[in-house]
């Protein structure tokens, strides 16, 4: 089980000051998810996930690369699920 998508992004943003504007929104939509099965309005958590990664390129260090792995391993069993 991994952690609530929530706190993986209060955890992004302690870190990454200031957050990039392309991937703000997609932060503020995983901060209010709590599984990767969760929909944010119309869009799913995959999809918000999928996007803060393609977005977040320019956040360096080892949180970031130990977070980014993380959502990376949570995509991949989600859609591993689905198959």
């Amino acid at each position: 089980m991994s952690r609530p998508l929530s706190e993986i992004a209060r955890d992004v943003y302690r870190d990454w000051k200031p957050v990039n504007f392309a991937a703000a929104p997609y932060l503020s939509a995983m901060s209010c998810l709590n599984r990767i099965t969760d929909d944010y309005g119309a869009d799913s958590a995959v999809m918000v996930v999928s996007y803060f990664l393609g977005n977040a390129t320019s956040w360096k260090g080892d949180v970031a690369r130990a977070v980014k792995a993380e959502l990376r391993a949570t995509l991949a069993s989600a859609r591993g699920s689905r198959s």
